[in-house]
């Protein structure tokens, strides 16, 4: 759906909501006009003045019976129908405006998580998918300007902070344009908080973990990540390279113990022959 149809939809319900609140609103604390049905009037005159020609007290003390509750029974009726009726005109208008913008809501809230089904999102050279604004940053990079390429970088990750390949890729101008080692390994640490994929992070460690060992001379913290990504991601194929790095055996899987054999029936020796005639048996 284009974008300013799309507005214009919002901004369209929003105000038929609001409008049609305010009319609810003013339905229902505004008070009906009483309305007097004209025949019942004409008839209880009728018998009120015939009542009170033949007797003027009876006129007085006993009104007409079952005429005066009749009257004030329907005149409720008609007093509160109208009023019923513009209310649930209301209610309905709201209801399917309610419907409207829910399913506006609802179709952009599914489009945003779609757009997000992965974390992060690489290939196998822990490259990202690229868009226009990101293969700026890269021409500017290409022109030499590293510095600037960097910044624009930067930018881009405080806009899509779920992006991770864009900060490796700072990571490596400063370690292999900039030289500086130092930097390079702060922006792989800042990598390494982040959630990766396991295959992802024991790489970018693998990384890090050569930057230590390397131009920054830190042994120690080296090999506590190298033991780090075994013992945490120990499946993996970083993990492989960390094993080698520290010298340790690949895990071998204990053998299945065989399984045992079935016992087989034993089968009965026939008799040895015997020279006896048919019908005797040896003793």
């Amino acid at each position: 759906m284009n974008a300013k149809l799309k507005c214009a939809l919002y901004v369209g319900l929003l105000g038929c909501l609001l409008a049609l609140a305010w009319g609810f609103n003013a339905a229902y604390h505004t008070a009906d006009t009483p309305v007097r049905p004209a025949a019942v009037s004409t008839n209880v005159m009728a018998i009120s003045n015939q009542v009170a020609s033949t007797n003027p007290a009876a006129a007085v003390t006993n009104p007409p019976a079952g005429h005066g509750s009749d009257l004030g029974d329907e005149t409720t009726l008609r007093q509160t129908s109208p009023r019923m009726g513009r209310l649930m005109g209301y209610g309905v208008a709201l209801f399917f405006t309610l419907v409207g913008l829910a399913v506006l809501i609802g179709n952009d809230v599914s489009r945003f998580f779609a757009n997000r089904v992965e974390d992060f999102i690489f290939n196998d050279n822990l490259d990202g998918m690229k868009d226009p604004e990101y293969e700026e940053a890269e021409h500017v990079w290409a022109s030499g300007q590293h510095l600037d390429a960097v910044r624009l970088m930067r930018d881009y990750l405080k806009r899509h902070p779920r992006e991770q390949y864009v900060a490796l890729r700072i990571a490596e101008i400063y370690e292999t344009d900039l030289h500086n080692h130092l930097a390079a390994a702060l922006e792989y640490e800042e990598v390494l908080k982040k959630r990766l994929p396991a295959e992802r992070w024991g790489w970018a460690a693998v990384h890090l973990a050569n930057l230590y060992s390397g131009k920054l001379n830190k042994t120690e913290q080296a090999t506590a990540l190298l033991r780090r990504i075994v013992e945490e991601y120990g499946r993996t194929a970083a993990a492989k390279k960390a094993r080698e790095r520290l010298g340790i055996p690949e895990p071998v899987d204990l053998p299945q113990p065989a399984p045992l054999p079935e016992p087989q029936e034993e089968k009965a020796e026939p008799p040895p022959p015997s020279n006896l005639p048919p019908g005797f048996r040896p003793k």
